[in-house]
């Protein structure tokens, strides 16, 4: 497996959920990882992205809610997704951190359901 998500599920708005995504080391070792997240009917979008050093950055609609992270030693990241809105629907993706369209592969996804 390159690229696996898991953690989805339904919560309702106001609620929290957790993510994970296990990686190949090849896509992992040395690389930004991010997290993106298509909504039905939606483009693809990034909305966290974290650098080899544990620097981070948010997407202004997931700022302040949403936190990612990563474990070097088990090529794995996170996203700690907080006070959920019925917005933030979607599949979440993860992936390393590149331009949208450069991307060819994008492994298993996670279904994100959030309830009003």
């Amino acid at each position: 497996v390159q690229l696996q998500a898991s953690g989805g599920g339904l919560v309702q708005a106001g609620g929290s959920l957790g993510l994970s995504c296990a990686a190949s080391r090849t896509i992992f070792s040395g690389n930004a990882m991010a997290w993106y997240r298509q909504a039905p009917g939606m483009q693809r979008e990034k909305v966290a992205t974290i650098t080899t050093r544990y620097s981070t950055r948010y997407s202004d609609s997931v700022k302040g809610r949403f936190i990612i992270s990563r474990d070097n030693t088990r090529n794995t990241i996170a996203l700690e997704m907080n006070s959920l809105k019925p917005e933030d629907t979607a599949i979440y993706y993860c992936n390393s951190d590149r331009d949208l369209g450069s991307i060819i592969y994008w492994g298993q996804g996670t279904q994100v359901t959030v309830s009003s």
